[in-house]
């Protein structure tokens, strides 16, 4: 889900009581799905879908917040990036990752390698949280 993602799906898969381990896997693998796909075929899809009027208005509003929050990866690329995914704050995942990247004009090798890996640091980072929290029960 392009909102929560894994910091959301962490905490809720721990909740259902699976273990970290496996909810962690999970979580990074499907946050990652999406990211190839979306880097190779970004450009062409944003351009079909910014016609419609809605859907374009709500990609106008996401890009410009996209480009406000990403100075560091403007600043600092592939490990701006890292460091902008990794974060785990709403609006700066995977998904989001990804349109900074095209936004940035990184390879996309490189854009999906830093989407892993800061999506990979997120979901330790949550995953911690999760474990420090379960600790207190």
């Amino acid at each position: 889900m392009p909102v929560l993602e894994l910091r959301g799906a962490i905490p809720l898969g721990v909740s259902f009581g699976f273990s970290l381990g496996k909810v962690y896997f999970l979580s990074l693998l499907g946050n990652l799905l999406p990211v190839l796909p979306l880097l190779v075929f970004f450009k062409y899809f944003f351009h079909k879908l910014e016609k419609v009027s809605f859907i374009g208005k709500f990609f106008s509003w996401w890009f410009r917040r996209v480009e406000n929050k990403s100075k560091i990866v403007q600043r600092w690329g592939f490990w701006g990036l890292i460091i902008f995914v990794a974060i785990p704050l709403p609006v700066t995942g995977a998904w989001t990752g990804t349109v900074a990247a095209t936004m940035c004009e990184l390879k996309i090798r490189k854009g999906f390698l830093a989407i892993l890996l800061g999506v990979a640091l997120a979901g330790i980072i949550v995953s911690l949280a999760v474990k420090g929290v379960l600790s207190l029960y």
